[in-house]
């Protein structure tokens, strides 16, 4: 069986989504989201579940290089739980300290969604053989 996944890099000011299957073991960014307000941030996520009826959610969890919790950690976490609580979905975290590093994105550029997909690649990676 085929799953959909759908892969989230939670920011203050944007939230990059991509998505991916279990077949392909393959992400790919599909769009950041701008809103500010958690009501239309939530809105546009539950329209995205709608349409691609994911299996789960991953969460990117960011960290200091050493490993360490910041404030940001926890923000994550949070929004993992939101969404689980809202969509009733499985979500797993996954570590995303190098995901935006890894883009070397130019200034002003929006990289959310490239991020995601890098977040959710890890994901697949890391279960390719479950």
């Amino acid at each position: 069986m085929v799953d959909i996944v759908l892969g989230f890099d939670f920011g203050i000011k944007r939230i990059g989504i991509a998505m991916g299957n279990t077949l392909t073991g393959q992400a790919q960014p599909l769009r950041i989201i701008a809103a500010v307000d958690n009501a239309t941030r939530f809105k546009i996520i539950e329209e995205l579940i709608a349409e691609w009826q994911p299996a789960r959610l991953v969460v990117g969890e960011p960290r200091h290089p050493d490993g360490a919790e910041h404030d940001m950690t926890m923000r994550s976490r949070r929004f993992a739980n939101q969404l689980h609580g809202r969509f009733n979905l499985p979500v797993e975290l996954v570590d995303e300290r190098y995901s935006s590093a890894v883009l070397g994105a130019k200034r002003g550029e929006k990289i959310d969604d490239k991020a995601a997909a890098i977040i959710l690649q890890q994901y697949f990676d890391a279960h390719a053989n479950n």
